[in-house]
């Protein structure tokens, strides 16, 4: 099977490792997710989507738990923090200042990712940014 870097695949999780997950492409490719991309709990055997990240010069496999690219994410990005404002009276305390830690385990997402985010509501004028908070209009 030939991949093509962005493809969406079939993964099911395999072993934690220092760098991440391995996991089985399509049943019959081995692919590693790094654990600075994972967002949410794994566990082994769990078939879910991936994917391709990058194919290596040794062949190995790199996998994105999500789509690739500023359009293929920050609409499901957007919406999980409208969202999260939704549920909290339309504030959130976290900033762009907030620690990525702190962004991932409110917001199951990255800081860059959240950065794009709220850069995106800003400029839609569906929020508003103070140096301890975050608002909805």
């Amino acid at each position: 099977m030939d991949l093509e870097i962005g493809q969406k695949v079939a993964i099911i999780i395999g072993t934690e490792t220092a760098l991440g997950f391995t996991v089985l492409i399509e049943e019959s490719m081995e692919g590693l997710v790094y654990k600075n991309e994972v967002f949410s709990d794994l566990e082994e055997g769990i078939a879910t989507i991936g994917y391709i990240k990058n194919i290596r010069e040794d062949g190995k496999i790199d996998v994105s738990m999500r789509p690739l690219g500023y359009r293929n994410t920050i609409e499901e990005d957007t919406l999980k923090i409208l969202y999260h404002l939704d549920q909290n009276n339309g504030i959130i305390t976290l900033t762009d200042k907030s620690s990525p830690e702190s962004i991932k385990f409110h917001l199951q997402m990255s800081k860059k990712a959240f950065k794009r985010a709220i850069g995106s509501l800003y400029r839609d004028k569906k929020i508003n940014l103070y140096s301890d908070r975050i608002e909805k209009n």
